[in-house]
């Protein structure tokens, strides 16, 4: 009973989050057995396979749920998808004029493994099980600690209302990216290739999913942010791997004299993950705007960086990856340490603007960098985030005279903010 309990109260709080997410998610459900009973260091022990399934088929027949999508699970290939399913009519209203808000409510839950192990078995990424040691414990306690302060503030997206279709259009239009859930306050960290010194990002965070041009509307306990990130981070760790020095110029304008500079820096990157020398341009990479074939785009980078060419199609991008997350890990303990949320998205953070207006934070990233691998980053970029229909709100900052009428129609360009944000505050007097 309390299993199947358990089951009703998982798939309805994940209806909920669905409800509440922008857009509206699908939810998903394994419907394989042996899921359900395998590596149990990252199952919740309450959910069984008989108890869910009868959980499940049961809110089918009562007509509170329709499938969206039939899982699939092949045994002799290890491929499949898992079923997915929205709320029906009458769940989803009252879904909807349910009190709170999941990301508020179901704060409290108890979370599940958040040091992740991954590894390849039979051609697969799939996670597995490991043995803790001082090393893993220490990561896991150090995420609590993280984890524990993003949930001591709300963090949230000010769009406009009138906004709000363009974000749900731009993030339906990307199959790659997932809905904002609020509810996805705290992280997980990933590590890769059945090893604790590869990968290691963390991941999961609502704010990962924010288009980076809506990034600009990310708050802070309702105060604006500011972005920081590493500058050609990748380059500076292989340099320094190779004891040699990047020098002034920018990594990725020295190859093309400046111009596609993104497409440069994801070249770049591309090079250092693979294992293997590229002889076709990577998928994701768009290179026509460049007007250079790939291999010719190939050599120059190598030719550019001769001091790390012997760096290049070694497959070391995770070995890298697992030397920003440990200095990541040390930029967010320290704003931990100071009760203040400080957001990773990959190489860059989200953090209260006065800590970029004061310098802290940069003062912070480039300690971390230092005890992280021994050498000094030449360049930090910072930008303080505004909201171009907040600008004579900003330039009122400091005064005092601010007047009502302007305070309550803002409010009412972003409804949905404020609404998240008063059940946020109530629930905590």
């Amino acid at each position: 009973q309390a299993s199947f309990d358990h089951a009703v109260r998982t798939l309805v709080s994940n209806l909920w989050k669905g409800v509440k997410a922008t857009p509206m998610a699908e939810c998903r459900i394994n419907r394989r057995t042996a899921w359900y009973s395998e590596n149990q260091r990252y199952r919740d022990p309450l959910l069984t396979f008989k108890q869910m399934m009868a959980a499940y088929d049961g809110l089918d027949r009562l007509g509170m749920i329709e499938e969206t999508g039939r899982g699939y699970y092949n045994r002799s290939t290890g491929e499949g998808k898992v079923t997915r399913f929205v709320a029906r009519d009458e769940l989803l209203e009252r879904l909807l004029e349910l009190d709170g808000h999941p990301a508020i409510s179901l704060a409290a839950d108890t979370p599940g493994e958040t040091i992740i192990l991954r590894d390849k078995v039979d051609g697969f990424k799939v996670d597995v099980d490991y043995v803790d040691t001082a090393t893993t414990e220490e990561y896991r306690h150090n995420l609590a600690q993280i984890n524990a302060c993003f949930l001591r503030h709300w963090c949230d997206l000010e769009v406009q209302d009138s906004e709000l279709p363009n974000l749900i259009k731009r993030i339906s239009a990307d199959s790659s990216r997932e809905p904002i859930d609020y509810s996805k306050r705290t992280l997980v960290r990933i590590f890769s290739n059945g090893s604790f010194k590869e990968g290691g990002r963390f991941y999961r965070g609502w704010w990962q999913n924010v288009p980076s041009e809506y990034r600009q509307y990310i708050t802070i306990d309702e105060k604006r942010t500011a972005e920081v990130d590493f500058s050609q981070l990748n380059p500076h760790l292989l340099y320094i791997a190779n004891y040699k020095e990047l020098g002034s110029e920018d990594a990725y304008d020295r190859v093309l004299d400046g111009e596609h500079r993104d497409i440069v820096k994801q070249a770049f990157n591309a090079m250092v993950q693979a294992s293997s020398v590229l002889t076709r341009c990577p998928d994701g990479i768009d290179i026509a705007e460049a007007d250079i074939g790939w291999v010719d785009l190939r050599d120059k980078i190598v030719a550019a960086h001769k001091p790390i060419s012997d760096l290049f199609f070694k497959g070391i991008g995770n070995k890298l990856q697992y030397q920003d997350s440990c200095i990541a890990e040390h930029v967010m303990l320290q704003f931990t340490a100071w009760d203040a949320p400080a957001l990773p998205v990959h190489d860059s953070f989200m953090v209260h603007h006065g800590y970029a207006e004061t310098g802290d934070i940069e003062e912070i990233m480039r300690r971390a960098f230092f005890e992280v691998t021994g050498d000094h980053i030449s360049k930090v970029d910072t930008e303080i985030l505004s909201w171009s229909y907040r600008k004579d709100a900003q330039q009122d900052e400091q005064s005092d005279s601010i007047g009502m009428d302007r305070l309550l129609s803002a409010d009412q360009d972003v409804s949905a903010w404020r609404a998240r944000h008063d059940l946020y505050y109530e629930s905590r007097r």
